[in-house]
C-alpha cells in the first residue's frame, strides 16, 4: 500500500474516524472492509461521502478509514468531518466550498450524563404522593 497523501481526524458524539486519502479512483476502505458493507444504509453513505461529492473529488482519491466507538451514525458524522478536513489540507482553495456547506463544523452534542436518583439525565422516577 502506497503512502498516504494525507491524514486527518473526525470526531462525533463518541466515534472518532481516522481518515487517509491517498491518489487512487475513488476507492473506500472503512476498517479493512468495503464502503458499502461496512455502512448498509444508503443514507449513511451519502452523509459520509458527502465532503468527496461537495468538492468533486470522488474519482480522484482512495479513502482508508479507521473508524473507532460510537455507533454507525455517529461513524458516519466522524467520517464526514475527517474526509473534508483531509480535503481541505491536500486543496485549501476547497476550503470555502466545504465551510459553506457546513462540512468543517465539529457538531460537538453528546449523550449527557446520567444523575444520581434520576432514571436517566433528566427523567425522575414517577412521583407518589402516598
Amino acid at each position: 500500500m502506497t503512502k498516504p497523501l494525507v491524514q486527518a481526524t473526525g470526531r462525533r458524539k463518541g466515534a472518532v474516524a481516522r481518515v487517509r486519502l491517498r491518489p487512487g479512483n475513488g476507492q473506500i476502505l472503512v476498517n479493512k472492509r468495503p464502503f458499502e458493507d461496512y455502512f448498509g444504509a444508503a443514507s449513511l453513505r451519502q452523509h459520509a461521502v458527502e465532503p468527496m461529492r461537495v468538492a468533486s473529488v470522488q474519482t480522484n482519491y482512495d479513502v482508508d478509514a479507521t473508524l473507532d466507538g460510537g455507533g454507525v451514525a455517529g461513524q458516519a458524522g466522524a467520517l464526514r468531518l475527517g474526509l473534508a478536513r483531509a480535503i481541505v489540507e491536500l486543496d485549501p482553495e476547497l476550503r470555502a466550498v466545504l465551510k459553506k456547506a457546513g462540512l468543517l463544523t465539529r457538531d460537538a452534542r453528546e449523550k449527557e450524563s446520567k444523575k444520581y436518583g434520576l432514571k436517566k439525565a433528566r427523567k425522575a422516577p414517577q412521583y407518589s404522593k402516598r
